[in-house]
């Protein structure tokens, strides 16, 4: 019988939640430098919102001499930026922490990555301006519902400072891999902050308010905030910046080997200047080899890599990756530990056996 004709088997999206949809990116399948949309992970707090785009509007008020609100057209008429960004949830990996924390479980597909259009928040606050006492700017999403803590309503909202507001980076997207964002991860216009892990990339924004103090509301103030300390708050700070990582996306973990050369390959990445390098370690950690980066270095981009290896020897192998960046920062053996589960980075390992 001739099997050459069998159907194209596709990935598809893991699924954590249904309501709200969290579903994680099959990231051992995706090759190249994009996510479609249809695997891009999906991540949420509620219920996707209900809204008419076609009468969308973006309020700027607060803090600023000249109040606007944007219509849609007003901001596709404006000049745009395109960047290469990777998203990367702060709880990704967040099942891998030991001890155990509670939230979400995610595996190693909280993470993706494409080609955002939108225009520099810059250019739209040059319309406002900023009054001298603001000092952050508030983004509040469509998107809202209960929290576990709380009977009370709150709508999905961060802030960035000034600072971070300003940087010429930091876009109102709506466009994604040359296509309307799709709904599902923030159309008709969504916040990308690059460099930053992905809860500061508001979906659905529906105001922006400029303010004179810290912005205190329970998604800036009590999640998406460190906490190392098991029994109370010491040591607390906020989660921003993506830390320094790697995944292994071939082979599998688990997978029965024959003997025979292999590519071992994967993706590395960080919030802070680029990859410049990335080991690997096919006995735990012992010894280590250089891996070969596979792309060009691109600032806000995952750097993929591979490495060719002789699996001549039958038996059991803990193949392990580590990356280091340009600022020096290198992956850890063991993470921090938080009490929520945020920014796990720690070594990537698998286990194979060859037979």
């Amino acid at each position: 019988m001739n099997n050459s004709h069998q159907p194209e088997v596709k990935p598809y999206l893991i699924t954590k939640t249904l309501v709200p949809e969290n579903q994680e990116s099959p990231i051992h399948f995706l090759h190249g430098d994009i996510a479609s949309g249809k695997l891009f992970y999906r991540r949420n707090h509620f219920s996707y919102p209900n809204f008419a785009s076609s009468f969308y509007f973006l309020p700027i008020e607060g803090l600023v001499p000249t109040p606007k609100t944007f219509s849609l057209q007003e901001i596709y008429s404006l000049p745009s930026k395109t960047i290469k960004v990777v998203l990367e949830c702060s709880g990704d990996k967040r099942k891998l922490f030991k001890p155990k924390v509670y939230g979400e479980q995610w595996g190693k597909g909280a993470i993706s990555q494409g080609i955002w259009k939108g225009v520099s928040l810059r250019t739209l606050l040059q319309y406002t301006g900023l009054i001298e006492t603001a000092k952050e700017i508030v983004f509040e999403g469509y998107d809202y519902g209960k929290r576990p803590d709380s009977d009370q309503l709150f709508n999905f909202s961060r802030s960035l400072s000034i600072e971070k507001a300003l940087d010429p980076d930091t876009m109102i997207a709506y466009e994604y891999n040359n296509h309307p964002i799709p709904f599902k991860h923030g159309f008709p216009l969504r916040l990308i902050v690059p460099s930053w892990y992905a809860m500061a990339s508001v979906k659905w924004i529906k105001k922006m308010t400029v303010i004179d103090h810290a912005f205190k509301g329970p998604y800036q103030a009590v999640d998406y905030v460190y906490y190392p300390n098991k029994e109370n708050d010491n040591g607390k700070f906020p989660v921003t910046t993506i830390n320094v990582n790697s995944t292994i996306q071939y082979p599998l973990n688990m997978q029965l080997l024959h003997t025979g050369i292999y590519e071992i390959n994967g993706i590395s990445w960080t919030g802070k200047g680029s990859i410049t390098k990335v080991e690997i370690s096919l006995d735990g950690g012992h010894t280590w080899d250089t891996c070969q980066l596979t792309s060009t270095i691109e600032k806000y981009a995952w750097t993929p890599w591979k490495y060719k290896w002789e699996a001549l020897k039958k038996g059991e192998y803990i193949i392990t990756s580590k990356a280091t960046d340009s600022e020096g920062n290198v992956q850890p053996l063991e993470p921090l530990w938080n009490r929520k589960g945020y920014g796990y980075n720690a070594f990537d390992n698998i286990k194979v056996k060859v037979e």
